[in-house]
């Protein structure tokens, strides 16, 4: 029958395939191995050279994040690519195919933001930050707001534009920014997401503002996060 030869294993597929014909099955199956979509979540904001993954995986071992970048690659997640000179090192960058995966760290990060075991303690990426903020925005609380704020994290600075009740976040230069804020991506979460004052984070040299504190006062407060899911006890 047709749906036999569909349905018939391949001998290349390896043994920790679902061997299911569902497509929620064949996502696992191409990204369920642990720290795939870790992986994917740093390509999300454009390419990174393996140093850098490491960096901001720490938890990750060398040998694991080659298995996972060559599995990844194999599979038409991401593609490896050598920048021109006078860089002249490799990179790894998601596919066209790979970026349309954002929205699935968006649904992942609502759902799994309700969790009454979350732990905003851990460590936090500099990509993390950013898609969190994609992912939070609340375009009522925006209003008709029409700004640019930069965000200056380590030697990675960041542009976002809201409009129109819109934001895009993404690698930028500053200069057109009406706020620049400076700080690790913990301590701006903390201000975005944990309703620290930004005047105390100032005072404890963990922040810098640059620009019109109003409106930063008003940016950190665009991102609500949901209510704790109610477990039985």
């Amino acid at each position: 029958m047709k749906l036999e030869n569909v349905t018939e294993q391949s001998p290349s597929r390896s043994k920790r395939h679902y061997e299911d014909a569902c497509a929620t099955a064949h996502a696992l199956d191409l990204v369920g191995e642990r720290w795939a979509l870790l992986v994917m979540r740093e390509l999300m904001l454009g390419p990174k050279r393996f140093g850098d993954l490491r960096e901001s995986l720490p938890g990750i071992s060398a040998n694991v994040l080659t298995q996972r970048l060559d599995g990844l690659e194999a599979a038409g997640i991401l593609v490896r690519r050598r920048l021109p000179p006078p860089a002249a090192v490799q990179v790894y960058e998601l596919t066209e195919w790979g970026y349309e995966s954002e929205p699935i760290f968006q649904a992942l990060g609502r759902w799994a933001a309700r969790s009454p075991s979350h732990d905003p303690t851990l460590p936090f990426s500099t990509a993390s930050l950013v898609l969190s903020m994609r992912t939070m925005f609340d375009a009522g609380r925006a209003g008709g707001l029409d700004a640019r704020i930069g965000f200056r994290i380590g030697e990675e600075t960041f542009l976002a534009r809201l409009a129109e009740g819109r934001i895009e976040i993404a690698r930028s230069p500053l200069d057109p920014a009406d706020v620049i804020l400076s700080g690790a991506p913990q301590v701006l979460a903390g201000a975005i997401y944990g309703g620290q004052p930004l005047e105390a984070l100032e005072q404890a040299g963990a922040l810098q503002i640059e620009g019109d504190r109003v409106l930063a006062g008003r940016f950190v407060s665009l991102f609500p996060l949901p209510p704790k899911a109610s477990v039985p006890a």
